[in-house]
């Protein structure tokens, strides 16, 4: 009976070690889901590579797919029931890069683009 009993101790705690994950796997699992449900704010910026400009800026509560590596999708939550969807291409010369900037929930349905160009940026002005 004790051989049983120590088999099955030894089995289950085998089967936590192989299928358990780290800590780290799981926070990452977490917010990612999170963020997919748009529970985050984040900022997008695209760069071209060759000229290291920056082509694009998206600030959002948004959710990113990018399954095919040519394409960006952007999916953004812009009220109680409201969305808006964006399409990025990805090349050889331009990359990405994706920041969680939910430290202000001030507005969950802000949503900006930037498109920059040789002109003079935009200024936002808050009171």
């Amino acid at each position: 009976m004790k051989k049983i009993i120590f088999a099955l101790i030894m089995t289950l705690a085998l089967l936590i070690g192989v299928s358990g994950c780290s800590e780290a796997d799981k926070v990452n699992s977490n917010i990612s889901k999170q963020a997919d449900y748009f529970g985050c704010e984040r900022r997008i910026t695209v760069y071209n590579a060759r000229t290291d400009k920056v082509i694009l800026t998206m600030e959002g509560y948004m959710s990113l797919s990018n399954d095919d590596n040519s394409e960006l999708v952007v999916t953004c939550k812009i009220g109680p029931d409201k969305y808006k969807k964006d399409y990025v291409y990805l090349s050889n010369s331009t990359l990405y890069v994706c920041e969680d900037i939910s430290g202000t929930d001030t507005d969950p349905y802000h949503y900006k683009v930037y498109f920059h160009t040789n002109v003079l940026p935009s200024v936002e002005t808050k009171l």
